[in-house]
């Protein structure tokens, strides 16, 4: 199963009092490339949604990993999924995975056990001690819903309007609930 990943980092992390995805770990990379380093660990095509404007280089990204432009990500989460999706036209994946540029402690056997669970026509959701967590995984056939979101819900509205076609997969990795809202997150 080909999964490609995009990795939403266009939002601007209010809570956080800087731009988060320059904050720096304990092992001198930034958040969000820790976050697009982990998944490019596991998926052959990695793109990353950042608001119009900025570019790969501005956040010390790999040169090769894509970016794609959110113009409208101040209005909201929806709005980057929405660009993120829609630049998927040319990939020949059957499942695009949606990771936060702001989720650096998943664990690379985590994505891999998600990517296997995948199809082009089911949405695998990771669960961690009773919660779901990040990424989710959606089928080929949800890209076009994904494609019309907008707002601040991200695609909630999409995995309750298929339910049925939601597949859980329980995992021992707290990484998949753990993000980065203020300072104190950074462990």
């Amino acid at each position: 199963m080909s999964v490609v990943a995009l990795v939403l980092a266009a939002g601007r992390g209010m809570r956080f009092g800087s731009d988060k995805r320059r904050a720096t770990l304990a092992d001198g990379r930034s958040l969000l490339v820790h976050s697009v380093e982990r998944a490019q660990a596991v998926f052959d095509d990695v793109r990353v949604v950042l608001r119009a404007g900025e570019w790969s280089e501005d956040f010390a990204l790999p040169a090769d990993c894509p970016i794609v432009a959110s113009p409208d990500a101040a209005s909201g989460m929806g709005h980057s999924l929405a660009a993120g999706a829609r630049s998927l036209g040319n990939s020949q994946a059957q499942a695009v995975a949606i990771l936060l540029g702001d989720m650096p402690w998943i664990e690379s056997a985590t994505l891999r056990r998600l990517a296997e669970a995948a199809s082009a026509s089911t949405i695998v959701l990771p669960h961690h001690a009773g919660q779901q967590g990040h990424p989710v995984i959606f089928g080929r056939d949800f890209w076009p819903a994904l494609g019309q979101l907008a707002g601040d819900e991200g695609a909630r509205s999409v995995v309750q309007a298929h339910r049925d076609r939601c597949v859980v997969v329980e995992v021992e990795d707290a990484g998949v609930l753990l993000d980065v809202d203020t300072p104190q997150g950074l462990i």
